[in-house]
């Protein structure tokens, strides 16, 4: 997701030569396409990503940064403001967080106490909402890799005490090894769980530094507040060890009983309010009846915030994954802004929070419209648009779209991208398997029709340390918002709404929603 050179006069401006216009499109479109550029996107993609903005957790200080350069970027281009804050749509929810200064962890070990600050451990514990408090617990120590010897451990050796052993860390391992990888660790922790051990202490000997007690939980108030899901077996405590001396003195113990002891202490979680935001703009529509309907341009702005350090990083920042989405619908909407006739269906550029922890802002937004539902006749979510290496092999030129079939969407990439050379297909697995894992999701199951467009499903940096902005190939990432921009005009302009396809079962479900969205028709 390499490309043709842009040749002539073009070349010493600096941008590819603009494809002929045709008879159907609004005048004025491909200068408006023009401003649609590489160093505009390094820019927008280069200040998402950077190290300033931490990641843009769900929620944080990096997150309310980004929201700010969105809006920034909107009032420029000038939009109308769709939030209940301007261009914010806030929504004010709850973080519950155990208190990172009240965390405690000692281990005694051959006379020489070793006290361990917050930040050298990685926690992830079911039981964190009411605390934790280990106080001398005993230590067994486990070779995780060993099948044959863990099938040995009884209940009488590990029940009751910590189990020190070395996880994998899932970064170290190839793509396609992870889902069994991570099944094999699951499986470990389970049968640990089922011989009562009361904690995993992971030897992390490559990252000095952890995430502490986390990020904590974001709780919507308007939810009902669901039961803690019961595990099949009573999961141990998680903890990841990094601190150095610690890790080195455990490192150096052979396996089985250790003379040792450990005490932990966590602080129950207490709840604080915590705004987190979508930034909606509106590019209104020219026609008298057409104006009160609406195409919707998306992208998550959130990312991961920070983690364990690796070489002295632990900024996951997030350029593909989606500050190049985020950036697409900055640049689109600047773009189509200067269009003199505009489209006559209003278009929404909208960016969302807490896709990472489950479509949060979408799902939000879809219980918030700022414009109404049974007038919104599509979304396209813009989501990994930036790297063409993809797991599979370069995919510069190409662009997929999930749910490809589901409904007529795909068609009408497939028609505004070959204005761009830029081919939209159906990936044969992929396509529909990750339907349901963006926002679009969010939108569909209300019956809109809402798809996510992607130049590289999986790429060698997905979800971790190294998606950085160097790595997006711009030149592509341009062709395919061009070609996003054409279609949003093609979709905006045609009195026609795109429709589900109603000979696919895979898009029944969705059809059904919209029926019971427009029951009149």
């Amino acid at each position: 997701m390499r490309l043709l050179f842009p040749i002539g006069l073009a070349a010493l401006l600096g941008f590819s030569a603009a494809a002929p216009a045709t008879a159907d499109e609004p005048p004025g479109l491909e200068a408006a396409l023009a401003h649609i550029g590489e160093d505009s996107l390094k820019g927008h993609v280069s200040f998402l990503a950077s190290d300033l903005l931490e990641g843009r957790d769900t929620p944080s200080r990096g997150l309310d940064l980004a929201a700010l350069y969105i809006a920034s970027q909107f009032r420029a281009a000038g939009l109308q403001p769709l939030g209940d804050d301007g261009y914010f749509q806030t929504a004010k929810w709850v973080l519950s967080k155990s208190d990172p200064d009240a965390f405690r962890l000692q281990i005694d070990l051959a006379g020489k106490a070793f006290t361990i600050p917050v930040e050298g451990v990685s926690l992830n514990a079911p039981s964190t909402g009411p605390g934790i408090q280990l106080d001398g617990v005993g230590l067994f120590k486990v070779d995780a890799t060993d099948a044959e010897t863990l099938s040995k451990v009884t209940e009488e050796q590990v029940g009751g005490k910590v189990v020190v052993t070395k996880l994998a860390d899932p970064r170290s391992i190839p793509q396609a090894n992870r889902g069994a990888a991570f099944r094999a660790q699951r499986a470990f922790i389970e049968r640990l769980g089922e011989l009562k051990a009361v904690a995993v202490l992971s030897l992390d000997s490559a990252s000095p530094i952890g995430s502490g007690v986390g990020p904590g939980r974001l709780i919507d108030p308007e939810a009902t507040r669901q039961a803690p899901i019961q595990l099949a077996v009573n999961r141990p405590t998680m903890i990841a060890l990094h601190e150095p001396a610690a890790v080195a003195a455990l490192e150096a113990l052979p396996v089985g009983p250790i003379d040792a002891r450990l005490s932990l202490s966590v602080a129950p979680s207490t709840d604080r309010p915590a705004i987190v935001r979508n930034v909606i703009g509106m590019l209104k529509g020219s026609d008298p009846e057409l104006a009160s309907t609406y195409v919707m341009v998306t992208a998550h702005y959130d990312h991961l915030g920070t983690g364990t350090a690796v070489d002295g990083d632990r900024i996951f920042n997030g350029a593909n994954d989606d500050a190049s989405g985020t950036a697409s619908v900055v640049e689109i909407a600047g773009a189509l802004a200067t269009l003199k006739e505009r489209p006559k269906r209003s278009i929404v550029f909208m960016t969302f929070f807490g896709e990472e922890k489950g479509l949060l802002g979408s799902r939000y937004y879809a219980k918030h419209p700022a414009v109404p539902l049974a007038g919104t006749v599509a979304d396209i979510n813009l989501e990994h648009v930036g790297r063409t290496d993809d797991l599979e092999g370069p995919t510069e030129g190409k662009a997929s779209m999930t749910g490809f079939d589901f409904s007529d969407l795909g068609t009408i990439f497939q028609a505004a991208g070959k204005a761009e050379q830029i081919e939209v297909t159906k990936h044969p697995k992929n396509s529909d398997l990750f339907f349901s894992r963006s926002d679009n999701q969010a939108l569909a199951d209300l019956g809109i029709p809402a798809h996510s467009l992607c130049t590289a499903f999986l790429f060698p940096d997905y979800h971790a340390l190294g998606d950085h902005w160097e790595k997006l190939n711009y030149p592509n990432m341009v062709k395919v918002d061009r070609l996003v921009a054409r279609a949003l005009v093609s979709i905006a302009d045609n009195p026609e709404a795109p429709r589900w396809n109603a000979e696919n079962p895979k898009a029944k479900a969705y059809l059904d929603a919209w029926q019971t969205l427009h029951p009149s028709k």
